[in-house]
Protein backbone atom coordinates (compact mmCIF):
# COMPACT_ATOMS: atom_id res chain seq x y z
CA UNK A 1 0.00 0.00 0.00
CA UNK A 2 0.68 3.51 -0.81
CA UNK A 3 1.32 5.69 2.38
CA UNK A 4 -1.78 7.79 3.10
CA UNK A 5 0.10 10.87 2.46
CA UNK A 6 1.05 9.71 -0.99
CA UNK A 7 -3.07 8.59 -1.47
CA UNK A 8 -4.47 11.62 0.10
CA UNK A 9 -4.64 14.84 -2.18
CA UNK A 10 -1.92 17.57 -0.87
CA UNK A 11 -4.78 20.10 -0.02
CA UNK A 12 -6.77 18.22 2.07
CA UNK A 13 -3.63 16.48 3.77
CA UNK A 14 -2.32 20.02 4.79
CA UNK A 15 -6.17 21.15 5.78
CA UNK A 16 -6.86 23.18 8.99
CA UNK A 17 -10.16 22.10 9.45
CA UNK A 18 -12.64 23.96 11.06
CA UNK A 19 -12.77 24.21 14.78
CA UNK A 20 -16.21 24.37 16.14
CA UNK A 21 -17.29 25.28 19.60
CA UNK A 22 -17.87 22.28 21.32
CA UNK A 23 -14.31 20.83 19.44
CA UNK A 24 -12.67 23.00 21.58
CA UNK A 25 -14.43 22.08 24.74
CA UNK A 26 -13.39 19.05 26.45
CA UNK A 27 -14.78 19.09 29.60
CA UNK A 28 -17.67 17.31 31.18
CA UNK A 29 -18.99 19.48 33.90
CA UNK A 30 -19.82 22.59 32.52
CA UNK A 31 -23.83 24.01 32.78
CA UNK A 32 -23.20 27.40 31.21
CA UNK A 33 -22.34 27.11 27.11
CA UNK A 34 -21.73 30.42 26.34
CA UNK A 35 -19.57 29.47 23.70
CA UNK A 36 -21.77 29.09 20.16
CA UNK A 37 -23.69 31.86 19.92
CA UNK A 38 -27.25 29.48 20.33
CA UNK A 39 -30.33 31.01 21.82
CA UNK A 40 -30.50 29.68 25.19
CA UNK A 41 -34.14 28.86 24.82
CA UNK A 42 -36.39 25.70 23.38
CA UNK A 43 -33.66 23.37 25.30
CA UNK A 44 -32.62 20.58 23.82
CA UNK A 45 -32.92 21.62 20.34
CA UNK A 46 -31.15 25.09 20.83
CA UNK A 47 -28.02 23.64 21.21
CA UNK A 48 -25.71 21.88 18.50
CA UNK A 49 -24.94 18.72 18.15
CA UNK A 50 -21.77 16.35 19.18
CA UNK A 51 -19.96 16.87 15.99
CA UNK A 52 -17.79 13.57 16.60
CA UNK A 53 -21.27 11.61 17.28
CA UNK A 54 -19.64 10.29 20.83
CA UNK A 55 -22.79 8.54 22.38
CA UNK A 56 -23.86 7.07 19.40
CA UNK A 57 -19.97 5.73 18.49
CA UNK A 58 -19.83 4.19 21.93
CA UNK A 59 -23.01 2.40 21.26
CA UNK A 60 -21.41 1.23 17.77
CA UNK A 61 -18.54 0.25 18.94
CA UNK A 62 -20.83 -2.47 21.29
CA UNK A 63 -22.97 -3.38 18.66
CA UNK A 64 -20.13 -3.94 15.62
CA UNK A 65 -17.10 -4.44 17.66
CA UNK A 66 -15.19 -1.75 16.14
CA UNK A 67 -13.51 0.36 18.65
CA UNK A 68 -14.67 4.42 18.41
CA UNK A 69 -11.63 5.60 16.98
CA UNK A 70 -12.26 3.74 14.18
CA UNK A 71 -16.05 4.66 13.33
CA UNK A 72 -17.31 7.70 11.19
CA UNK A 73 -21.25 8.57 11.06
CA UNK A 74 -22.46 9.87 7.84
CA UNK A 75 -25.68 11.98 6.39
CA UNK A 76 -26.36 8.41 4.53
CA UNK A 77 -23.82 6.58 3.36
CA UNK A 78 -23.65 8.75 0.34
CA UNK A 79 -21.55 11.33 2.18
CA UNK A 80 -18.86 8.61 3.20
CA UNK A 81 -18.84 8.10 -0.39
CA UNK A 82 -18.50 11.81 -1.76
CA UNK A 83 -15.43 12.20 1.34
CA UNK A 84 -13.65 9.38 -0.35
CA UNK A 85 -13.72 10.99 -3.33
CA UNK A 86 -13.07 14.63 -2.22
CA UNK A 87 -10.35 13.36 0.10
CA UNK A 88 -8.26 10.93 -1.94
CA UNK A 89 -8.81 11.76 -5.79
CA UNK A 90 -7.51 14.48 -7.64
CA UNK A 91 -10.41 16.24 -9.68
CA UNK A 92 -9.57 15.71 -13.73
CA UNK A 93 -6.10 13.67 -12.75
CA UNK A 94 -7.03 10.60 -10.81
CA UNK A 95 -9.86 7.66 -11.57
CA UNK A 96 -11.11 5.17 -9.90
CA UNK A 97 -12.34 1.42 -10.35
CA UNK A 98 -15.30 -0.17 -10.25
CA UNK A 99 -17.48 -3.72 -11.10
CA UNK A 100 -20.50 -3.48 -13.54
CA UNK A 101 -23.48 -3.23 -12.48
CA UNK A 102 -23.38 -1.99 -9.51
CA UNK A 103 -24.61 1.06 -6.49
CA UNK A 104 -25.20 3.70 -9.10
CA UNK A 105 -24.11 6.42 -6.72
CA UNK A 106 -20.33 5.08 -7.28
CA UNK A 107 -20.56 6.93 -10.76
CA UNK A 108 -22.74 9.78 -9.93
CA UNK A 109 -19.98 10.94 -7.30
CA UNK A 110 -17.47 10.55 -9.65
CA UNK A 111 -18.69 12.57 -11.99
CA UNK A 112 -19.33 15.42 -9.85
CA UNK A 113 -16.08 15.38 -8.53
CA UNK A 114 -14.74 15.27 -11.67
CA UNK A 115 -12.56 11.84 -11.66
CA UNK A 116 -12.76 8.90 -13.83
CA UNK A 117 -14.91 6.95 -13.13
CA UNK A 118 -13.96 3.08 -15.10
CA UNK A 119 -15.62 -0.75 -15.02
CA UNK A 120 -15.29 -4.52 -15.31
CA UNK A 121 -18.18 -6.11 -16.28
CA UNK A 122 -19.33 -8.98 -13.75
CA UNK A 123 -19.21 -12.59 -14.98
CA UNK A 124 -22.49 -14.47 -15.70
CA UNK A 125 -23.41 -15.02 -12.50
CA UNK A 126 -22.49 -11.59 -11.27
CA UNK A 127 -18.79 -12.19 -9.73
CA UNK A 128 -16.21 -10.56 -9.67
CA UNK A 129 -12.84 -11.49 -10.92
CA UNK A 130 -9.54 -9.99 -9.36
CA UNK A 131 -6.98 -10.08 -11.81
CA UNK A 132 -9.14 -8.23 -14.38
CA UNK A 133 -10.19 -5.54 -11.62
CA UNK A 134 -6.29 -5.06 -10.81
CA UNK A 135 -5.97 -5.15 -14.74
CA UNK A 136 -7.99 -1.66 -15.47
CA UNK A 137 -5.96 -0.03 -12.52
CA UNK A 138 -3.07 2.45 -13.56
CA UNK A 139 -0.81 4.65 -11.74
CA UNK A 140 -3.87 7.24 -11.21
CA UNK A 141 -6.39 4.97 -9.51
CA UNK A 142 -7.26 5.64 -6.32
CA UNK A 143 -9.71 3.76 -5.51
CA UNK A 144 -11.38 0.30 -5.67
CA UNK A 145 -15.69 0.25 -5.15
CA UNK A 146 -16.55 -2.99 -4.31
CA UNK A 147 -20.55 -3.33 -3.22
CA UNK A 148 -21.35 -7.42 -1.14
CA UNK A 149 -24.08 -7.87 -1.15
CA UNK A 150 -24.55 -6.10 -4.58
CA UNK A 151 -26.90 -3.76 -5.79
CA UNK A 152 -28.75 -4.31 -7.66
CA UNK A 153 -27.77 -7.95 -8.59
CA UNK A 154 -28.19 -9.15 -4.73
CA UNK A 155 -25.40 -11.67 -4.39
CA UNK A 156 -22.53 -11.43 -1.99
CA UNK A 157 -19.22 -11.23 -4.59
CA UNK A 158 -16.67 -14.22 -3.59
CA UNK A 159 -14.70 -12.98 -0.38
CA UNK A 160 -11.39 -14.52 -1.39
CA UNK A 161 -11.77 -12.23 -4.63
CA UNK A 162 -12.20 -9.58 -2.80
CA UNK A 163 -8.94 -10.25 -0.56
CA UNK A 164 -7.12 -10.40 -3.43
CA UNK A 165 -8.33 -7.42 -4.29
CA UNK A 166 -7.15 -5.54 -1.41
CA UNK A 167 -3.72 -7.57 -1.13
CA UNK A 168 -3.11 -6.88 -4.67
CA UNK A 169 -4.10 -2.72 -4.59
CA UNK A 170 -1.38 -0.26 -3.35
CA UNK A 171 -4.47 2.55 -3.24
CA UNK A 172 -8.00 2.37 -1.38
CA UNK A 173 -10.83 -0.28 -1.25
CA UNK A 174 -14.05 0.80 -0.35
CA UNK A 175 -16.44 -2.29 0.39
CA UNK A 176 -20.00 -1.24 0.77
CA UNK A 177 -21.59 -3.68 3.20
CA UNK A 178 -25.54 -2.14 3.34
CA UNK A 179 -26.47 -5.95 2.95
CA UNK A 180 -24.55 -7.71 5.49
CA UNK A 181 -27.32 -8.35 8.00
CA UNK A 182 -28.90 -10.29 5.17
CA UNK A 183 -25.90 -12.35 4.42
CA UNK A 184 -24.55 -15.66 5.30
CA UNK A 185 -21.11 -14.09 4.56
CA UNK A 186 -20.15 -12.34 7.47
CA UNK A 187 -18.49 -8.75 7.54
CA UNK A 188 -15.36 -7.96 6.34
CA UNK A 189 -15.03 -5.70 9.73
CA UNK A 190 -12.36 -8.43 11.03
CA UNK A 191 -9.83 -7.59 8.68
CA UNK A 192 -9.78 -3.70 9.26
CA UNK A 193 -6.28 -3.87 11.54
CA UNK A 194 -4.42 -6.28 8.77
CA UNK A 195 -5.67 -4.29 6.25
CA UNK A 196 -5.00 -0.35 6.58
CA UNK A 197 -6.11 0.73 2.99
CA UNK A 198 -9.44 -1.22 3.60
CA UNK A 199 -12.66 1.50 4.00
CA UNK A 200 -16.29 -0.50 4.73
CA UNK A 201 -19.56 1.20 4.42
CA UNK A 202 -22.98 0.26 6.73
CA UNK A 203 -25.84 1.65 6.92
CA UNK A 204 -29.30 1.93 9.47
CA UNK A 205 -31.28 2.06 5.99
CA UNK A 206 -31.90 -1.65 5.31
CA UNK A 207 -31.73 -4.34 8.38
CA UNK A 208 -32.37 -1.33 10.64
CA UNK A 209 -35.50 -0.06 9.26
CA UNK A 210 -34.37 3.55 9.58
CA UNK A 211 -34.25 4.74 5.75
CA UNK A 212 -35.64 7.96 7.40
CA UNK A 213 -33.26 9.05 9.38
CA UNK A 214 -30.24 9.16 7.03
CA UNK A 215 -27.20 7.07 8.77
CA UNK A 216 -24.58 5.69 7.09
CA UNK A 217 -21.47 4.44 8.29
CA UNK A 218 -17.57 3.86 7.47
CA UNK A 219 -15.23 1.57 9.35
CA UNK A 220 -11.55 2.23 9.04
CA UNK A 221 -7.82 2.99 10.32
CA UNK A 222 -8.23 6.39 12.93
CA UNK A 223 -5.99 7.88 10.73
CA UNK A 224 -8.53 7.50 7.57
CA UNK A 225 -10.84 8.32 10.40
CA UNK A 226 -9.02 11.35 11.59
CA UNK A 227 -9.18 12.74 7.93
CA UNK A 228 -13.09 11.80 7.27
CA UNK A 229 -13.83 14.07 10.34
CA UNK A 230 -10.96 16.70 9.10
CA UNK A 231 -12.90 17.46 5.77
CA UNK A 232 -16.84 16.23 6.93
CA UNK A 233 -19.13 19.33 7.64
CA UNK A 234 -18.80 20.49 11.55
CA UNK A 235 -22.31 19.13 12.65
CA UNK A 236 -23.41 16.63 9.56
CA UNK A 237 -25.59 14.43 12.18
CA UNK A 238 -28.11 16.42 13.70
CA UNK A 239 -29.65 15.57 17.24
CA UNK A 240 -32.98 13.78 16.19
CA UNK A 241 -31.29 11.10 14.20
CA UNK A 242 -28.48 10.32 16.94
CA UNK A 243 -31.30 9.99 19.05
CA UNK A 244 -33.01 7.71 16.89
CA UNK A 245 -29.82 5.86 16.10
CA UNK A 246 -29.57 5.37 19.56
CA UNK A 247 -33.13 4.02 20.19
CA UNK A 248 -32.45 1.19 17.57
CA UNK A 249 -29.27 0.27 18.51
CA UNK A 250 -30.23 0.13 21.93
CA UNK A 251 -32.39 -3.52 20.79
CA UNK A 252 -30.46 -5.35 18.05
CA UNK A 253 -32.09 -8.31 19.03
CA UNK A 254 -35.71 -6.95 17.58
CA UNK A 255 -33.62 -6.24 13.90
CA UNK A 256 -32.88 -9.95 14.37
CA UNK A 257 -36.40 -10.74 14.04
CA UNK A 258 -36.97 -8.77 10.69
CA UNK A 259 -34.32 -9.96 9.04
CA UNK A 260 -35.30 -13.78 9.63
CA UNK A 261 -38.94 -12.57 8.80
CA UNK A 262 -37.62 -11.20 5.47
CA UNK A 263 -35.49 -13.78 4.89
CA UNK A 264 -38.17 -16.52 4.97
CA UNK A 265 -40.68 -14.18 2.70
CA UNK A 266 -37.64 -13.58 0.33
CA UNK A 267 -37.94 -17.10 -0.13
CA UNK A 268 -41.44 -17.70 -0.42
CA UNK A 269 -41.88 -14.52 -2.97
CA UNK A 270 -38.97 -15.79 -5.17
CA UNK A 271 -40.66 -19.89 -5.15
CA UNK A 272 -43.83 -17.66 -5.87
CA UNK A 273 -41.68 -16.19 -8.91
CA UNK A 274 -40.40 -19.45 -10.24
CA UNK A 275 -44.53 -20.69 -10.88
CA UNK A 276 -44.75 -17.06 -13.00
CA UNK A 277 -44.87 -17.85 -16.86
CA UNK A 278 -43.76 -14.31 -17.22
CA UNK A 279 -40.46 -15.10 -15.17
CA UNK A 280 -37.33 -16.52 -16.56
CA UNK A 281 -34.65 -17.03 -14.18
CA UNK A 282 -34.43 -15.80 -10.82
CA UNK A 283 -30.70 -14.85 -9.41
CA UNK A 284 -28.56 -15.86 -6.51
CA UNK A 285 -29.51 -13.26 -3.56
CA UNK A 286 -28.10 -12.16 -0.21
CA UNK A 287 -29.92 -9.56 0.55
CA UNK A 288 -33.82 -8.46 0.97
CA UNK A 289 -34.41 -8.10 -2.55
CA UNK A 290 -33.64 -10.40 -5.58
CA UNK A 291 -33.60 -9.56 -9.22
CA UNK A 292 -35.74 -11.31 -11.82
CA UNK A 293 -35.07 -11.61 -15.27
CA UNK A 294 -38.69 -11.13 -16.80
CA UNK A 295 -40.07 -11.66 -20.53
CA UNK A 296 -40.94 -8.21 -20.72
CA UNK A 297 -39.51 -5.85 -17.58
CA UNK A 298 -40.72 -2.81 -19.49
CA UNK A 299 -44.48 -3.61 -19.88
CA UNK A 300 -44.82 -5.46 -16.70
CA UNK A 301 -43.39 -2.36 -14.74
CA UNK A 302 -45.67 -0.50 -16.34
CA UNK A 303 -48.51 -2.70 -15.43
CA UNK A 304 -47.75 -2.99 -12.23
CA UNK A 305 -47.31 0.82 -11.96
CA UNK A 306 -51.32 0.92 -13.01
CA UNK A 307 -52.04 -1.49 -9.82
CA UNK A 308 -50.46 1.05 -7.37
CA UNK A 309 -47.42 -1.96 -6.90
CA UNK A 310 -43.80 0.20 -7.07
CA UNK A 311 -40.90 -2.43 -8.39
CA UNK A 312 -37.60 -1.29 -9.84
CA UNK A 313 -36.73 -2.08 -13.87
CA UNK A 314 -33.40 -2.57 -14.10
CA UNK A 315 -33.63 -3.42 -17.92
CA UNK A 316 -31.50 -0.51 -19.25
CA UNK A 317 -28.82 -1.51 -16.43
CA UNK A 318 -25.39 -3.95 -18.06
CA UNK A 319 -26.01 -7.28 -17.82
CA UNK A 320 -29.68 -6.64 -16.29
CA UNK A 321 -31.70 -6.79 -20.00
CA UNK A 322 -35.49 -7.31 -18.81
CA UNK A 323 -34.72 -7.58 -15.24
CA UNK A 324 -36.70 -6.26 -12.52
CA UNK A 325 -35.23 -5.93 -8.77
CA UNK A 326 -37.68 -7.36 -5.78
CA UNK A 327 -37.98 -5.54 -2.84
CA UNK A 328 -39.30 -7.98 -0.11
CA UNK A 329 -42.33 -6.04 1.72
CA UNK A 330 -44.77 -7.62 4.81
CA UNK A 331 -46.64 -10.95 3.77
CA UNK A 332 -49.68 -8.87 2.57
CA UNK A 333 -47.45 -6.46 0.24
CA UNK A 334 -45.85 -9.46 -1.00
CA UNK A 335 -49.15 -11.36 -1.79
CA UNK A 336 -50.62 -8.20 -3.46
CA UNK A 337 -47.56 -8.52 -5.88
CA UNK A 338 -47.93 -11.96 -6.58
CA UNK A 339 -51.88 -11.51 -6.86
CA UNK A 340 -51.03 -8.62 -10.03
CA UNK A 341 -48.34 -10.80 -11.58
CA UNK A 342 -50.50 -13.98 -12.01
CA UNK A 343 -53.39 -11.75 -13.28
CA UNK A 344 -50.78 -9.86 -15.82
Amino acid sequence: MKTLEQLVRKNIWSLAPYSSARDEYSGKEAHVFLDANENPYNSPFNRYPDPLQRELKARLERVKGVPTDNIFIGNGSDEAIDLVYRIFCEPNRDNVVSCAPTYGMYQVCADINDVEYRTVLLDELFQLQAEKLLAACDNHTKVIWLCSPNNPTGNSLDRAEILKVIEGFDGIVVVDEAYIDFAQQLSLRQELPTHPNLIILQTMSKAWGSAAIRLGMAFASKEIIAIFNKVKYPYNINLLTQRQALEMLSDPFEVDKWVKTLLMERNRLMQAFLDLPICEQLYKTDANFFLARMTDAQKIYDYLVTRGIIVRNRTHIQLCHNCLRITVGTRSENNELLAALRQY
